[in-house]
Protein backbone atom coordinates (compact mmCIF):
# COMPACT_ATOMS: atom_id res chain seq x y z
CA UNK A 1 0.00 0.00 0.00
CA UNK A 2 1.64 3.23 -1.05
CA UNK A 3 1.26 6.16 1.17
CA UNK A 4 3.23 9.71 0.69
CA UNK A 5 2.58 11.64 4.06
CA UNK A 6 3.04 15.24 4.00
CA UNK A 7 4.06 17.72 7.47
CA UNK A 8 5.42 20.64 8.21
CA UNK A 9 2.62 22.89 6.86
CA UNK A 10 1.34 25.66 9.57
CA UNK A 11 0.75 29.30 9.59
CA UNK A 12 3.61 31.67 9.01
CA UNK A 13 3.89 35.79 8.57
CA UNK A 14 5.02 37.06 5.37
CA UNK A 15 8.80 36.41 5.01
CA UNK A 16 9.08 33.82 7.29
CA UNK A 17 9.96 30.29 6.53
CA UNK A 18 8.70 26.58 6.41
CA UNK A 19 10.11 23.20 5.78
CA UNK A 20 7.63 20.58 4.23
CA UNK A 21 7.95 16.70 4.80
CA UNK A 22 6.83 13.97 2.60
CA UNK A 23 7.70 10.46 3.50
CA UNK A 24 6.82 7.64 1.48
CA UNK A 25 5.98 4.02 2.02
CA UNK A 26 5.35 1.50 -0.43
CA UNK A 27 7.43 2.25 -3.34
CA UNK A 28 10.90 2.09 -4.48
CA UNK A 29 11.66 5.19 -3.55
CA UNK A 30 14.95 6.12 -4.87
CA UNK A 31 13.71 5.54 -8.81
CA UNK A 32 10.43 8.06 -8.35
CA UNK A 33 10.38 11.41 -9.43
CA UNK A 34 9.41 13.47 -6.33
CA UNK A 35 7.55 16.81 -6.64
CA UNK A 36 5.50 19.35 -4.91
CA UNK A 37 2.15 20.95 -5.86
CA UNK A 38 0.10 23.54 -4.05
CA UNK A 39 -3.43 24.18 -5.16
CA UNK A 40 -4.97 27.87 -3.36
CA UNK A 41 -9.19 28.26 -3.19
CA UNK A 42 -10.75 28.29 -6.60
CA UNK A 43 -7.52 27.67 -8.44
CA UNK A 44 -6.24 24.89 -10.23
CA UNK A 45 -3.78 22.63 -8.72
CA UNK A 46 0.11 23.93 -10.04
CA UNK A 47 3.22 22.44 -9.94
CA UNK A 48 5.67 23.93 -7.45
CA UNK A 49 8.82 22.16 -7.95
CA UNK A 50 9.99 18.59 -8.66
CA UNK A 51 13.36 16.59 -8.08
CA UNK A 52 14.73 13.61 -9.85
CA UNK A 53 15.92 10.34 -8.66
CA UNK A 54 19.45 11.93 -10.14
CA UNK A 55 18.94 15.19 -7.77
CA UNK A 56 18.06 17.30 -10.76
CA UNK A 57 15.63 19.85 -9.96
CA UNK A 58 13.15 22.20 -11.70
CA UNK A 59 10.41 24.64 -9.93
CA UNK A 60 7.88 27.23 -10.84
CA UNK A 61 8.96 31.02 -11.69
CA UNK A 62 7.07 31.60 -9.36
CA UNK A 63 9.44 30.24 -6.64
CA UNK A 64 12.59 30.36 -7.93
CA UNK A 65 14.92 31.43 -5.84
CA UNK A 66 13.20 31.30 -2.85
CA UNK A 67 11.80 27.64 -2.29
CA UNK A 68 14.58 24.30 -1.88
CA UNK A 69 13.36 20.74 -2.86
CA UNK A 70 15.79 17.79 -1.59
CA UNK A 71 15.29 14.35 -1.20
CA UNK A 72 16.65 12.15 1.64
CA UNK A 73 16.84 8.54 -0.05
CA UNK A 74 17.77 6.48 3.30
CA UNK A 75 14.55 8.02 4.65
CA UNK A 76 12.49 8.06 1.72
CA UNK A 77 11.80 11.35 2.28
CA UNK A 78 11.32 14.61 0.17
CA UNK A 79 11.92 17.80 1.71
CA UNK A 80 10.75 21.77 0.41
CA UNK A 81 12.25 24.20 2.37
CA UNK A 82 9.83 27.66 1.85
CA UNK A 83 11.60 30.89 2.64
CA UNK A 84 10.75 34.62 2.13
CA UNK A 85 7.25 33.55 1.99
CA UNK A 86 4.65 35.94 0.39
CA UNK A 87 0.23 35.75 0.84
CA UNK A 88 -0.04 34.38 -2.43
CA UNK A 89 2.08 31.15 -1.38
CA UNK A 90 -0.92 30.06 0.88
CA UNK A 91 -2.20 26.83 -0.59
CA UNK A 92 -2.52 23.20 0.14
CA UNK A 93 0.69 21.57 -0.68
CA UNK A 94 0.81 18.28 -2.16
CA UNK A 95 3.55 15.89 -2.60
CA UNK A 96 3.60 13.81 -5.86
CA UNK A 97 5.64 10.81 -6.98
CA UNK A 98 6.04 9.70 -10.04
CA UNK A 99 7.34 6.42 -12.28
CA UNK A 100 6.87 6.07 -15.90
CA UNK A 101 2.78 5.88 -16.21
CA UNK A 102 2.70 5.74 -12.37
CA UNK A 103 1.61 8.63 -10.11
CA UNK A 104 0.86 8.57 -5.98
CA UNK A 105 -0.29 12.17 -4.35
CA UNK A 106 -0.51 12.53 -0.86
CA UNK A 107 -3.21 14.17 1.25
CA UNK A 108 -1.99 17.38 1.31
CA UNK A 109 -1.00 20.12 3.80
CA UNK A 110 -2.13 23.14 4.31
CA UNK A 111 0.28 26.52 4.00
CA UNK A 112 -1.08 29.72 5.13
CA UNK A 113 0.67 33.06 4.97
CA UNK A 114 -0.61 36.15 6.74
CA UNK A 115 0.30 38.71 9.23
Amino acid sequence: QVQLVESGGGLVQPGGSLRLSCAASGIIFRVYKMGWYRQAPGNAREFVAAITPGDSMNYADSVQGRFTISRDNAKNTVYLQMNSLKPEDTAVYYCNAAYSYTVHWGQGTQVTVSS
